[in-house]
């Protein structure tokens, strides 16, 4: 088993960790200083108190899986005989950059570096490394404890081996891990997401219907699908026939937007961020935001266990 590091302590940082501490590794955590050490650990025992309430596991057992995560503002402490580190650390390419060239005087030759960059390419990533043969992308999605895809992106120059060492461990996390063969912005995920995105903008510009309506149109039609099968999938049960017919009348009338919409422009130009700021497309004043959050990790903890259910 590989001796895991996780470097940076937020949102996605103490969530890797606590994922893998629930599949029963020791990992050892990265933090700038002890504010941050007080809330990862505050974040750690939320989670695993909901995941417990959920069924996931015992108090009991709970406590144990905090047990295996150790946090430290050290970082020689935290890599000390680490074979396997990820990187959770702000997505700015020199931030991380001179991280790995500091990172490289403390780990051995044979251990793996991976970031979880949500889209910063790796061959930038690791063009100032010493053995870039050895680093990776491995990019969860948020929360990382309860959503099971993790892309394993290489760079030219990541070996074969360091991709296969990814795969195992996220397969011995419990993920659902895929291979991106080629270097490409947002991955696969961020770019499927985004293409939905990019429509819902368009047609809420348009004056199509209202947001409410076009959430609903997802939520209740290829959401309830989607968790089963997936566009090419879903494109063979319907029909290939069918889809590509009107693929073939449907696709010239798609937004082709090359930026963000207006509407889109205007919230966030006006400081309408979303829930961190209380207002975005949607009013989250009150505690609407924290009820649909805990809605959607009592959904995502229910499609763990079902997948556990089916082995």
């Amino acid at each position: 088993m590989e001796k895991l590091a996780v470097i940076g302590s937020g949102t996605m940082g103490h969530s890797i960790a606590l994922n893998a501490s629930w599949h029963g590794m020791d990992v050892r955590m990265y933090a700038t200083n002890e504010e941050d050490i007080r809330r990862a650990e505050q974040g750690i025992v939320q989670k695993l108190r909901n995941m417990s309430d959920n069924g996931l596991f015992s108090m009991v057992e709970a406590s144990a899986i905090q047990d295996k995560i150790d946090i430290s503002d050290q970082l020689e402490t935290v890599v000390d005989g680490a074979t396997f580190v990820i990187e959770a650390i702000p997505e700015n390419l020199e931030l991380k950059q001179q991280f790995y060239s500091r990172l490289e005087e403390l780990i051995g030759q044979e251990a793996i570096i991976a970031s979880n960059t949500s889209g910063l390419q790796p061959t930038d990533l690791a063009s100032g490394l010493r053995h870039p043969g050895r680093f990776v992308v491995t990019h969860f999605w948020n929360p990382a404890h309860l959503v099971p895809l993790v892309e394993v992106v290489g760079g030219k120059q990541t070996s074969d081996a360091t991709i296969e060492r990814a795969m195992e461990l996220m397969n011995a996390m419990q993920k659902k891990p895929i291979v991106v063969k080629q270097e490409i912005q947002g991955f696969i995920g961020n770019r499927l997401q985004y293409a939905l995105f990019r429509e819902a903008q368009a047609l809420l510009d348009a004056g199509v219907a209202e947001k409410e309506d076009i959430d609903a149109a997802v939520t209740y039609s290829i959401g309830r699908r989607l968790p089963v099968t997936g566009p090419l999938m879903s494109a063979d049960f319907g029909g290939l026939d069918v889809f590509k017919s009107i693929s073939d009348y449907l696709f010239s009338d798609l937004s082709t937007l090359e930026a963000s919409g207006k509407t889109l422009d205007s919230l966030a130009g006006s400081g309408k961020l979303g829930v961190k700021s209380g207002e975005g497309f949607y009013d989250w004043s009150g505690n609407h935001s924290e009820e649909i959050a805990a809605e959607r990790e009592n959904m995502l903890i229910r499609f763990l266990k079902d997948d556990e259910r089916k082995g």
